[in-house]
């Protein structure tokens, strides 16, 4: 895993969340389109690969990711900001409703016929998805039983790929190391929850 993040913000000249939500809320355009400019990236990273390949025909994930933001930022009054890491797990959340959605609608739809000749599906088998599906399940699970801040944190290294100076940034933690003992403890609740 990388231990830094692409578009990690520059304290200095980036303003944080926070500030941009505070300035989104009051109407401020720019405001809204610095903070989409921010996660989009790191949205459609994070989103690469999690909508199936049979659901890709009416909405492709770059798609659900700009409707993820527009979601968020609608409902924007209605989100309590504890740091960037809870925005991050918002919009995560909506993003996998989302995810969701268009896998129940894709499979309403009527099969398409297949074609003579047609490439070789290499998508995982009822069986995988069946067993990816459960690990998904528990992993959820697991995630559901932290702490906020530890939630956060987890979901900022292990799904975001951010680096522990911006976790420990992102969550109000002293140090990297600090960040790092957050995750790694938060981790192996995790892990004995879903071994459970």
């Amino acid at each position: 895993m990388s231990e830094s993040i692409s578009n990690h913000r520059d304290p200095l000249v980036d303003p944080p969340t926070a500030v941009l939500l505070d300035l989104v809320r009051a109407g401020d355009e720019a405001a809204r389109e610095q903070l989409v400019a921010y996660f989009l990236p790191v949205l459609q990273r994070w989103a690469r690969g999690r909508l199936p390949r049979y659901a890709r025909t009416a909405a492709e994930t770059d798609d659900l990711v700009q409707v993820t933001l527009l979601r968020a930022l609608r409902h924007i009054d209605r989100f309590d900001h504890r740091g960037e890491g809870a925005f991050l797990a918002y919009l995560r959340r909506i993003l996998l409703n989302a995810v969701r959605d268009e896998i129940r609608r894709s499979t309403r739809r009527p099969p398409h016929d297949s074609v003579e000749g047609e490439m070789p599906d290499h998508a995982p088998s009822a069986v995988e998805h069946a067993i990816g599906q459960q690990a998904m399940e528990r992993y959820e699970s697991a995630l559901a039983t932290l702490e906020p801040r530890q939630k956060e944190a987890v979901l900022l290294r292990v799904e975001f790929g951010y680096s522990y100076a911006h976790i420990a940034d992102a969550i109000a933690c002293a140090s990297a190391n600090g960040a790092r003992m957050v995750v790694s403890r938060a981790l192996a609740r995790m892990a004995r929850e879903m071994d459970a």
